[in-house]
Formats: structure tokens, C-alpha cells, sequence
């Protein structure tokens, strides 16, 4: 059997109830809902299941809230010695893929993500900035179609670069606007995104120099795990690389596609997606058709993936 890598989903996964029957039926993932509570001073678990969903959207609340979910997942799982040889995440999700690797702890973890969402609805106010994801388009010609509308004065850059075809924009609404056009001009199709702000754009950079005093803040250790960087799409395991591309993935593209692609020349054949919705496990198929895609966000799932990687073991 080949190796195996966890992979973590980023915002854009979250619904109100995600976790509740895992934190309901297992003592375990309970605790990771009691943890986060207790180090935010907050009731974030009584967002993530009750909602309303407008809180739950808020930036601030979403990131510690999927990385809460996909850590109560990822403690469950781990109880059937199921162990992963890389682990890797989609923007936020690399924090869960941290926690995963034991370069974070929970706490120090969630602590930085709640504090990473509000540095990010600071940077830039509500409606000043968003996203849109270009279906269809060349990711080279799309890089100069946002090079020339940054150099007429507004902000655009490419921001996730998700799978074959599948590229996000980011940066002011006149920025994004304008590159759309010129892109569905040349045939591609665009759909703007639900989001509150321009992630992953050279607008993030007032956030990441405030957010580097939040990770002064909170132990970093060596990965024991290799973890696949958003920024780079290549395995790092030291305390000192993984603070640094915590702080330039803020404004950089998240290097998607290059990371799957990456880990199969690792030899992955087995990827694991921990936490709500299955919207990574969508993302490696379309990379590569045959990849062996497992997603696991509660109870029968969680049993389901077991069966069939134990069942695969017995076999091999």
C-alpha cells in the first residue's frame, strides 16, 4: 500500500451543526469543543451548532470553528491507529494539518486562527475587497491579465491555485471586477465569491506583520509529521520555516493543485480529507482521477474509512 496524507479543508466548508453528533457520541471529540471554548473565553461551540449562520460566517468565527471540527474528527480517527505520512491544508486548513503534524497544540492553535480572522476583517474593511473563482482559463495568461489591472492602480492578484481549471482572484472589488472581464472576454467563466475579504492578496500584508506578534505568542515546534506548505507546495518540518510561511501564506497563493501533485510524487496514493464537506476530496480527483479519495466528518464515516484502509491492510 502506498502512503497516506490528512488533508485539511479551509473556509468556504463550514455549516451550522458541524461536529455536534461526533461531540454528542464521543468523549473525545467533546473535549476539543470544551478546549476551544475555554481557551477563546467564549461559547464558539454553541456557534458551530446552533448557529445563527451570519455568526458562524464571520471570519473570526469561522476559522477557529473548522479547525475545532476537523481536530474533534481528526481525534476520533487517530483512536484507530490510522497514522498519516504527510499532512497538508487549504489556507486555514494548514493549521489543522499543524495540529495534525504536532507543530501546534490545539489550544495555542485555535488561539491563532480566531486571532488571524479578526487581523484579517481588519486589514480590510467589509466591502472593500473580494474573490471570484475563474473556471476553464490559463493560469499563466490569467497571472498578466491581474499584473496588468494591479499596474492601472487596482489591487488583483491570483489567490488559490485550486485544480486544473479552477483558479480564485483576489483583491479590491474594482480590481477583481475588472480582471473577470477581461478573462470572460477570452472565454472563461467566472463566479464570484461568498466572501469578507481579499484572502491570499498583497491587500493581507498589514495582517501579516500584526499577525506575526500573535505567533510570537504561542509554541511552535518541528513537524513529526512533513507538512505540504500552501506557499511553497513542499515538505517542511522546522519550527522556524513553518512560523515564516504561516506569515507569508496570509498574502500568497495557496499552491493547491502543486500540492497534491507533490504528494503523489511522494508517493501518496491515499488521501484522507478531516472535517466538514468533501470539497478537497473534489479538488484531488480533479488532479488526478484515480487517487484514492477518503473523507471522514462523523461517526459513519469515520467508521466507513476504517473498514475499507483496515480491509485494504488485511488484503495487501
Amino acid at each position: 500500500m502506498g502512503k497516506i496524507a490528512f488533508l485539511f479543508p479551509g473556509q468556504g466548508s463550514q455549516f451550522v451543526g458541524m461536529g455536534k453528533q461526533l461531540a454528542d457520541q464521543e468523549p473525545s471529540a467533546k473535549a476539543i469543543f470544551d478546549k476551544a471554548d475555554e481557551r477563546l473565553s467564549m461559547n464558539l461551540s454553541e456557534i458551530i451548532f446552533e448557529g445563527p449562520e451570519d455568526t458562524l460566517k464571520k471570519t473570526e468565527n469561522t476559522q477557529p470553528a473548522l479547525l475545532t471540527v476537523s481536530t474533534a474528527v481528526l481525534e476520533v480517527f487517530k483512536q484507530h491507529d490510522i497514522s498519516a505520512d504527510y499532512t497538508a491544508g487549504h489556507s486555514l486548513g494548514e493549521y489543522s494539518a499543524l495540529v495534525a503534524a504536532g507543530s501546534l497544540s490545539f489550544e495555542d492553535a485555535v488561539f491563532a486562527v480566531r486571532n488571524r480572522g479578526l487581523l484579517m476583517e481588519e486589514a480590510v474593511p467589509a466591502g472593500v475587497g473580494t474573490m471570484a473563482a475563474v473556471i476553464g482559463f490559463d493560469q499563466e495568461r490569467l497571472e498578466a491579465i491581474t499584473a496588468e489591472v494591479s499596474n492601472e492602480g487596482d489591487s488583483v492578484q491570483v489567490a488559490n491555485l485550486n485544480c486544473p481549471g479552477q483558479i480564485v482572484i483576489s483583491g479590491t472589488v474594482g480590481g477583481v471586477e475588472k480582471a473577470s472581464g477581461l478573462a470572460k472576454a477570452e472565454g472563461a467563466k467566472v463566479i464570484p465569491l461568498q466572501v469578507s475579504g481579499p484572502f491570499h492578496s498583497a491587500l493581507m500584508k498589514p495582517a501579516a506583520e500584526k499577525f506575526e506578534e500573535i505567533l510570537n505568542q504561542i509554541a511552535i515546534s518541528d513537524a513529526k509529521t512533513p507538512v505540504i506548505a500552501n506557499v511553497t507546495a513542499k515538505s517542511i518540518t522546522s519550527k522556524e520555516e513553518i512560523k515564516l510561511k504561516l506569515i507569508e501564506q496570509l498574502y500568497s497563493p495557496v499552491r493547491w493543485e502543486e500540492t497534491v501533485r507533490e504528494l503523489m510524487d511522494l508517493g501518496v496514493d491515499t488521501f484522507i480529507e478531516i472535517g466538514p464537506g468533501k470539497v478537497l476530496s473534489g479538488l484531488v480527483k480533479k488532479v488526478n482521477r484515480r487517487a484514492n479519495v477518503i473523507a471522514v466528518s462523523d461517526v459513519e464515516s469515520i467508521q466507513a474509512a476504517v473498514d475499507k484502509l483496515k480491509g485494504e491492510s488485511v488484503d495487501a
